[in-house]
């Protein structure tokens, strides 16, 4: 059994790239996606949920199985094509009426501004690492802010932003494709913290309504085995993937102790990060004033001290034991086959969002509130006799917010969960294989089944709302 408080918002978690489809329809510009998809050919965003058409549907659904918070996010090039300049009108209605629609069902959303899909054009500049994209980007947030602000009043600024650095240059599963690239990985993320502040301060400073937060994907990082050089290994890991960005938004600085690890990568990959007098003063600002934190949480990593040529496997297939993850000067991480992971290796263990949230509390006593905006499980849904009985996820969902009642029993302010995702959609790196929704979404015919999961959904979200 599940306790927690009556107030607690059951969202479910989208992005626009991934569920929208209608790539170019209604004037919508070209992001980095579009070009670096096709030149993979191997699956292709249109029609992903057809949430551009079929949002009515799915709204409808989130009413009836207790979804009461949405997470959407706006497409940059639906309202500017271009990134800057020119403005797609046709964009800005869809967004009213999607606003409008979930606040009709009584659905409050929760608005990212940023999820992964830069205009092509800024990209092709240098992305994150141009400080033009960062100014493009204050101006599309202001607009929103001004347009949108009677129907909004949840912002998001940025989602993932390590996943997107990292995805970038040192992964090399986003567009542009680098491996190994540390230095341009640590810039990248440090832009993305002093575009978020340029936001959170430009949001107070014009008093508009709401609330305003940044999404991070924190993963806890454990020693593989209790000896010193696999702890260095795990705090290591946790400082590059964390703590760094962490120390930006609420610190409004980069402590002592992560500057040290931080330089000593950047030591060993030849590499330097520039850090400007006036970003420093943005960060300082915006620590006082960021309302919440959303934190994606999905798997935790072992790890132990690497040095070598660095190697990475990203498995987005499926098939299972196929993930690598070698780093140079980082560390590698180790599968205890006593912990369970899903068919694509991520990790499951519950316990690694436990100690994340306690981490922050203790480190960053200036949290304010924590929303677990993203968590789920993907798996290979199958329909059978009209039905989709996914009881692993149900059990998934379970475990990971059992976590967070026990969080809210030790003091942390964790006041919602958004599941990923409201209904099954395109993925960046897995295409249509992987499936997390609590609808089932048939992606020739759109049509939506709710799965056993929706159902449990529905029940738990009632009767906690009942106390």
């Amino acid at each position: 059994m599940l306790s927690l408080p009556k107030e607690f918002v059951f969202g479910g978690a989208t992005a626009a790239y991934q569920v929208e489809g209608a790539t170019t329809e209604d004037g919508k510009g070209p992001v980095c996606w579009d070009v670096f998809l096709k030149e993979q050919g191997r699956f292709s965003p249109d029609p992903a949920s057809d949430f551009y058409h079929e949002y009515p549907t799915d709204l409808a659904l989130s009413k009836e199985y207790g979804v009461d918070a949405i997470r959407v996010s706006i497409a940059w090039t639906r309202i500017f094509p271009n990134g800057t300049g020119e403005l797609n009108k046709k964009g800005v209605a869809y967004y009213h009426a999607l606003f409008a629609e979930c606040l009709k069902n009584g659905i409050t959303p929760y608005v990212t501004l940023h999820h992964f899909d830069t205009p092509l054009n800024l990209h092709q500049n240098g992305d994150w690492l141009n400080p033009k994209t960062i100014d493009a980007f204050v101006a599309y947030a202001d607009f929103c802010f001004a347009e949108f602000g009677s129907q909004v009043k949840k912002w998001i600024t940025i989602n993932e932003p390590a996943s997107i650095a990292f995805g970038q240059y040192v992964v090399g599963n986003f567009p542009p494709n680098i491996q190994y690239d540390l230095p341009k990985a640590i810039q990248a993320m440090h832009n993305q913290m002093v575009a978020h502040a340029k936001v959170v301060n430009l949001f107070k400073e014009k008093d508009y309504t709401g609330e305003i937060g940044i999404v991070h994907i924190l993963e806890s990082y454990y020693p593989a085995e209790d000896s010193v050089d696999n702890l260095a290994a795990a705090n290591t890991c946790n400082v590059l993937y964390n703590q760094f960005m962490l120390d930006a938004i609420y610190k409004g600085y980069y402590d002592n102790d992560t500057m040290f690890v931080i330089n000593e990568i950047l030591k060993q990959n030849d590499g330097k990060l520039t850090i400007l007098p006036m970003d420093l003063t943005e960060l300082a600002k915006a620590a006082k004033q960021i309302d919440f934190l959303g934190l994606n949480y999905y798997q935790s990593h072992f790890v132990q001290p690497f040095h070598g040529e660095s190697y990475i496997h990203h498995n987005g297939t499926g098939e299972k034991g196929t993930a690598v993850f070698r780093l140079n000067g980082v560390g590698e991480r180790i599968y205890n086959p006593a912990i369970p992971k899903t068919d694509w290796d991520w990790v499951i263990y519950p316990k690694g969002l436990y100690d994340m949230m306690l981490y922050i509390k203790n480190r960053y006593p200036n949290y304010q509130k924590i929303y677990v905006t993203e968590n789920g499980l993907g798996d290979k849904d199958q329909v059978v006799n009209g039905e989709v009985l996914d009881q692993s996820r149900i059990d998934y969902v379970a475990i990971h917010l059992k976590a967070i009642e026990q969080a809210i029993s030790s003091g942390i302010e964790v006041k919602g969960y958004f599941i990923w995702s409201l209904q099954d959609m395109f993925s960046w790196t897995n295409g249509y294989n992987k499936r997390y929704g609590l609808f089932y979404v048939d992606f020739d015919s759109q049509k939506r089944i709710p799965k056993k999961s929706a159902q449990w959904w529905k029940e738990l979200s009632e009767s906690t709302k009942k106390g």
